[in-house]
């Protein structure tokens, strides 16, 4: 019985592969950023994209009395600086003044292999919430 419990715990752990390690990023726009992975996988993501999946303290989608918020208004949020966090992530800054945002690998390869349904469910919920990408226009 001892064995066979063995054999599962090593076989279950052999399935699960650690996500590519981060070998290039780079902030060819204020507005875009590309990443690659040692595996050859490459993502490009938009400023926008990045700000309202920012999983910091004060971006997360929140609840005030009971219903849910969310980041909206950041269509053309653009990043002033990107900064490496030890080996193992980044910290973007974006010139909305956001800058507590730190980015694994881990999220950022994340991201990338989600990207597109992310931001479906991201515009179906301001869309739910009768809220824009767009920033509020100031009259």
């Amino acid at each position: 019985m001892m064995l066979l419990l063995v054999r599962r715990l090593i076989s279950s752990s052999s399935m699960h592969k650690p996500n590519p390690h981060l070998s290039k990023i780079i902030l060819p726009s204020p507005h875009k950023v590309e990443v690659e992975f040692d595996n050859g996988r490459k993502f490009q993501f938009s400023s926008e994209f990045l700000r309202v999946q920012s999983l910091a303290a004060d971006s997360k989608n929140r609840t005030k009395f009971g219903q849910p918020t969310v980041i909206s208004g950041r269509r053309h949020v653009g990043i002033m600086s990107l900064e490496f966090v030890g080996n193992y992530a980044v910290r973007i800054m974006f010139d909305d003044l956001h800058n507590t945002g730190i980015y694994t690998w881990d999220y950022l390869y994340h991201l990338g292999e989600n990207k597109f349904s992310l931001m479906r469910n991201y515009i179906k919920f301001l869309r739910q919430k009768g809220l824009s990408r767009d920033p509020i226009s100031k009259r």
